[in-house]
Parts: C-alpha cells; structure tokens; sequence
C-alpha cells in the first residue's frame, strides 16, 4: 500500500506560528524525508465558508495568503499537490454519501465541534454545513486514500470520526477506502502552541498570534507584551516555568546552537530556566533571547515569500495545477465508491444486460 499524506488548513488569514509548530513545518520535514509516496496540501476553502458564508471575501482574499506562507515555509510543488478544496466538487459528493453513515449524536459528541460551536456561538443556531464539517474532512482524507494525516491534538476527534466512516462504509459496501492513521507533533509543545496572551490556544480571532510573515519589529513589539510569570516582579525573584509563555515558545523552537548563539553563558535551555527559577534571571533576557530565536527561525521564510509575492499568477497556476491533478485523484475514488454502492448505473454492463434479459422474458 502507497503511504500517503493529506493535510490542509482554513484560508480564514495568514499563517500563524501554532500551524507552523503544530502542522507546518512538520509536513516540510515529511515531504522531504522521501518516507511517502505522494502528499497532498489542501486549501480548505469550502470548509471556512461554513463559518464565513456571509463573508466570501474573506475566504477569496486568503487563499493566496496561505498559499504563500505555504511556499514560504518550505512546500515543494514538485513534491507536494498544493491544491483548493472548492475546485475539487468530488468530495462534496463524497461527503454527502458519508453522512448517510453518521449519526447527528455521534457529531454533537465529537469535543473538537463542542468547542468550535461554543467559540464561534453557535449554541442557538449552528450552521448545518458546520456541523457537517467533520464529516466533510473524512471525505478530504478518504478521497485521496491517505494512510497519514499530520495534524495538531485537536484533530484526533476528527481522525477518529473519519475511521468509524471508514470502518462503517467498508462493512456495508466492501472494501473500498482506506483507514487513516493520525501524525501528532512529535515536539509535546508544539501540540497547541499558546497564545501571546497565555491563553491556551493561538487564534486569530483572540489576536494573540505572531504570523509568519509578520516582520522583525511586529515580532519584537509581541513577544515583549508575551504573558510571562505574574510573581516575577524583580530579577532576583524566584520564577515559575508553568504558563510562561516565552519559555514555552523557547521548547518549541530554540536549540542548543541558538543558546551558544545567542547566550553562550548557559550550556542549554534547560540551565536558563533553572537559573530563572532560581531568581537572577530577568524576563528581559528571557524575551531577548526569543527574539532572536524567532527571527533566525522566520527571516528564510519573509524572504521566500517576498519572492513569491512578485508573481502572483505563477501562484495561482500552482493552484490551479495541483487542483486539476487533485480532481483526478479523488474521480477515480468517487468512482470506486459509486460501484461498492451499486449507483454507478452507467458503467454497469452486467446490470444492463441482467435487467435486459429479465425484461425480455415478459
């Protein structure tokens, strides 16, 4: 069996470091490790519109955004389907099948839309293509029969979700789709990087990102508002690791080079924060060091996308590419599905002709 990657994101703004951490440099390490045989990266515009119908703009204008942070962090085209969801009608088809598979129950249980539902009030009125969204992303990742999907530990309930529609749909029709298996960070941080705030989730409606592509200056103005450790008031104070948000940025993203780089006094990570905890440490030092750990992480990728962004249309025609061979793809499962029903009428000749002959016996 081929092994095979399908992830994606929301075009609903620019990238943020909690994809980066959680997904995205990730699917750059994996697309380059030659371990798979085909990956596939979706622009899940038709998703976004879910939560965003009034407001289609928002979802046209952000495509290209993703897109670029996309090729600025390291998606290789030559290696990787970059390709938009809405241009792919296959999985619509797809998911409509699906729901005739899950329960309303089983959706309302499902904790990732309990807490989508709450975050965005939906409590009165939920849109129904929201609450159908999970059943849409089992068509994304079957579509493509894909073995692996990297993903944050918010997405597990979906994977699994995906899995019984899987399990449910072969035991019905036969064999037909393939089972996913979910890929979680292997950094324990990087599972739900925090916020600037120190609230427990980066957001873009919370404001509390740093984006890719946000410059030296907008990095330094929000990691020196970070949320740090409240009782810190004097350098010489004890400090307390737990929720301080620039520590936690240094897990996931500093190095035992950064630290001879940038403060060589301390031998690794781990001895600046003993001596943080210790008390003689001020968090000045602390957001200083993360600056520049941040800087060297996101200059490659400003300077990647600056590039790309002087020819637009070369951008779209990687879209439009990926998307013509995604379609392709998902067609021939749509196919596969439509036999293991028995509703592909058309290409049926033995039904034709049973049908033929039973008639003709009248």
């Amino acid at each position: 069996m081929e092994k095979i990657i399908l992830t994606g994101d929301r075009p609903t703004g620019r990238l943020h470091l909690g994809h980066y951490v959680g997904s995205l440099r990730r699917r750059v390490e994996l697309q380059n490790s030659g371990e798979f045989d085909k990956i596939y990266v979706m622009i899940a515009d038709a998703q976004a519109l879910t939560d965003n119908a009034d407001n289609p703009e928002k979802v046209r204008q952000n495509v290209i955004e993703v897109a670029l942070d996309y090729l600025s962090a390291g998606i290789d085209p030559e290696k990787t389907t970059i390709f938009i969801q809405s241009q792919v009608p296959e999985l619509t088809e797809l998911a409509f099948y699906y729901m005739n598979l899950v329960s309303v129950s089983r959706v309302q249980r499902n904790p990732t839309v309990k807490t989508e539902i709450k975050m965005r009030n939906f409590e009165q009125s939920i849109p129904l293509g929201f609450f159908c969204y999970p059943v849409s992303q089992a068509s994304d990742i079957t579509a493509f029969k894909a073995t692996t999907v990297p993903a944050g530990e918010d997405q597990a309930p979906m994977i699994e979700l995906t899995r019984e529609i899987v399990n449910r749909f072969n035991n019905v029709y036969g064999p037909t789709l393939v089972e996913p298996e979910i890929l979680l960070p292997d950094n324990a941080v990087c599972m739900r990087l925090p916020g600037t705030d120190g609230k427990a989730k980066m957001s873009k409606s919370l404001g509390n990102c740093i984006y890719l592509s946000d410059s030296s200056k907008e990095v330094k103005k929000k990691v020196n508002s970070m949320y740090t450790d409240p009782l810190h008031l004097n350098i010489e104070d004890p400090g307390h690791l737990e929720g301080n948000c620039p520590f936690i940025y240094l897990d996931a993203f500093a190095s035992d080079d950064h630290m001879a780089k940038y403060l060589p006094e301390y031998s690794s990570l781990q001895a600046l924060k003993d001596h943080y905890v210790r008390g003689g440490v001020g968090d000045g030092t602390v957001k200083k060091l993360l600056c520049k750990v941040l800087d060297e992480t996101l200059e490659p990728i400003r300077q990647r996308r600056h590039e790309f962004e002087q020819n637009i249309p070369a951008v779209y025609d990687i879209l439009h590419r990926g998307s013509i061979e995604a379609r392709k793809v998902a067609a021939k499962t749509l196919d596969e599905v439509r036999a293991a029903m028995k509703i592909n009428y058309f290409d049926d000749d033995a039904l034709i002709s049973e049908q033929t002959s039973r008639f003709a016996k009248k």
